[in-house]
């Protein structure tokens, strides 16, 4: 699989001076928490689960959540699992399988783990982890070793992906030492843990909120002040941090046709990016745009989506632009390995190389996954070949 790999050849060669990387399910750990993108949770309950998953993966798709959790009635869990076992079954039994998302499973409680492992028997095969919620240490320790347990049993690598969500980490008298847990469970499980997931949904209820879709996460105070701690804590570019993703968009309209032909009008001729910027509030997208910028200037990678309309805004948004490459190439060169401070090559800024340099290794990173845009190529054009057809 590769980010806009459902794009024609001839199209990515327009939009990349560096395209996007191929990877799969068994490609290096670092690989694959970079290329995450937009994770796509679907409940686990949805008869026709498989075909889902094949159909988001034709539109760009390439990681997704099967949840058992919270999207879920209490009384559905026993269905889902055994709907999940049929769908496994369904897809593995297919002639190509190879460009499938990285699929993870969301569960409820540790013991469900080994079990749905032992249970999808072959099929385990098109698994690369589960989702671990309320994640704090002393329900965390449990889950990784339910997964330890079911990586030695499958013989399959299995990855983590921990949820931050519980109200101890949300309270400030109890979010330091609830973090100082967290980070010593994720540490001695370094190798199994994928990355980190925000969930600011539970942040906001614990307080009775519910940001409005003109308002980001980070206008919202109190889910802030936690993502910055976390993000502190758990996300640093010293050797010791996790990728941590970004929080979910709640908003969504189905009318994503009625502005895709604004899109398609390339290049835009003046007046054209105001109707584009209209188009895009008008359908709820706006604010997922500023929130998704928010993400990166905060530290963050790949986000949380629960509608398929949101995944070609993340990927288009995690391309990296001509200007951020040539930047982050010149402060790398072996020669600048004794610091110094150069002008860009667009002469508009300092590159500091001491300083800049975990930036720069940041960014080569996410280059690696979803490319390189063109020197002419900016976020509209990726919008618009992003798009289903």
């Amino acid at each position: 699989m590769r980010h806009f790999g459902h794009i024609a050849p001839e199209e990515r060669q327009r939009l990349f001076h560096r395209e996007p990387c191929v990877f799969t399910a068994d490609s290096p750990a670092r690989v694959l928490a970079a290329a995450l993108g937009a994770t796509l949770y679907s409940p686990a309950t949805r008869p026709h689960l498989a075909d889902d998953v094949v159909k988001q993966a034709g539109r760009g798709v390439v990681s997704m959540v099967l949840c058992l959790e919270d999207s879920i009635d209490d009384a559905e869990v026993v269905g889902a699992e055994e709907n999940l076992v049929r769908q496994f079954a369904d897809l593995a039994g297919r002639p190509e399988t190879d460009g499938l998302p990285l699929l993870f499973v969301r569960v409820r409680e540790p013991e469900q783990i080994p079990d749905l492992v032992r249970r999808l028997g072959a099929s385990v095969r098109l698994l690369s982890g589960f989702v671990l919620p309320k994640f704090t240490e002393e329900r965390g320790v449990p889950f990784m070793e339910a997964l330890a347990a079911a990586e030695s049993a499958s013989g399959r690598r299995l990855f983590a992906m921990p949820v931050l969500e519980s109200p101890g980490l949300l309270y400030l008298e109890s979010r330091r030492e609830t973090l100082v847990g967290i980070s010593r469970v994720v540490d001695k499980y370094r190798d199994r843990v994928l990355a980190l997931r925000l969930g600011v949904t539970d942040f906001c209820s614990a307080y009775g909120l519910r940001r409005a879709p003109d308002m980001t996460a980070y206008d919202v105070q109190i889910v802030a002040s936690v993502i910055a701690d976390v993000v502190n804590m758990l996300g640093r570019s010293d050797g010791t941090g996790f990728t941590v993703t970004g929080p979910v968009w709640e908003y969504f309209r189905v009318q994503e046709r009625m502005f895709k032909p604004q899109l398609r009008r390339s290049p835009f001729q003046e007046g054209e990016v105001e109707e584009l910027r209209q188009a895009l509030i008008e359908h709820d997208l706006d604010g997922l745009l500023r929130e998704i910028a928010l993400d990166r200037a905060n530290g963050l990678l790949g986000k949380t989506c629960i509608h398929p309309s949101h995944v070609p805004a993340v990927h288009a948004l995690s391309v990296v632009s001509h200007e951020e490459y040539s930047d982050a190439q010149d402060i790398l060169r072996p020669e600048r390995g004794g610091g110094g401070v150069l002008r860009s090559a667009y002469t508009n800024k300092m590159n500091e190389v001491k300083p800049h340099r975990a930036w720069a290794e940041r960014t080569l990173q996410r280059a690696e996954v979803f490319g390189v845009a063109n020197e002419d190529i900016g976020f509209v054009e990726l919008l618009a070949a992003a798009l289903p057809a």
